[in-house]
């Protein structure tokens, strides 16, 4: 079963700081940042994001740009209602939904469609989080250079208050058997 990510789009904008500061400017640019974070996240992954915000042409517009859908709602239906809509339609499909807002009322319409709901908080720290191999491979580097007391951050007594996860670990020492040349 596949996922539709459902993001509304103002709801992001308006709950977190580095959009409200572009926003108060531009709110064009706050959109256009929101959606390039949105490619850059989920571009290799196989979900359908839609990003909606409220409209106010007569027809709903709905565009693309790589892999991202973009709805605009038409004039006197809000994102919310749009929102809604597309949760119900997913269900029919058979698809999962995961929305990112902060607005109870949409969050309640797309858990009664069946889909899960995530804060726009969660949305913003996924979207300036490192990718997943290189954060991997930092804290493994963090790890190995207190193993090796070469931070300079580092302090033993942090230990005690968060064990790590390569306590107790031994290096391997070498081989006791010689191998002869022929």
């Amino acid at each position: 079963m596949g996922f539709d990510i459902l993001v509304d789009g103002y709801n992001v904008i308006k709950n977190n700081i580095m959009f409200q500061m572009v926003e108060t400017k531009n709110l064009a640019e706050a959109r256009n940042i929101l959606i390039k974070q949105l490619k850059n996240r989920y571009r290799n992954t196989a979900y359908r994001v839609v990003v909606v915000f409220d409209g106010n042409d007569k027809k709903e517009q709905v565009l693309y740009e790589d892999h991202i859908c973009i709805i605009f709602s038409r004039y006197g239906e809000t994102a919310d209602r749009v929102i809604a809509r597309l949760a119900a339609e997913a269900r029919q499909k058979g698809t999962g939904v995961r929305l990112y807002s902060d607005d109870g009322e949409v969050q309640h319409s797309v858990v009664e469609q069946g889909g899960s709901t995530h804060t726009t908080h969660q949305l913003t720290r996924a979207l300036n989080a490192a990718p997943r191999d290189i954060a991997i491979r930092s804290q493994h580097r963090q790890a190995m250079r207190r193993a090796y007391g070469i931070d300079p951050a580092y302090k033993a007594e942090d230990d005690e208050e968060h064990p790590s996860r390569y306590r107790g670990k031994k290096k391997k020492g070498k081989s006791s058997r010689r191998h002869k040349p022929y």
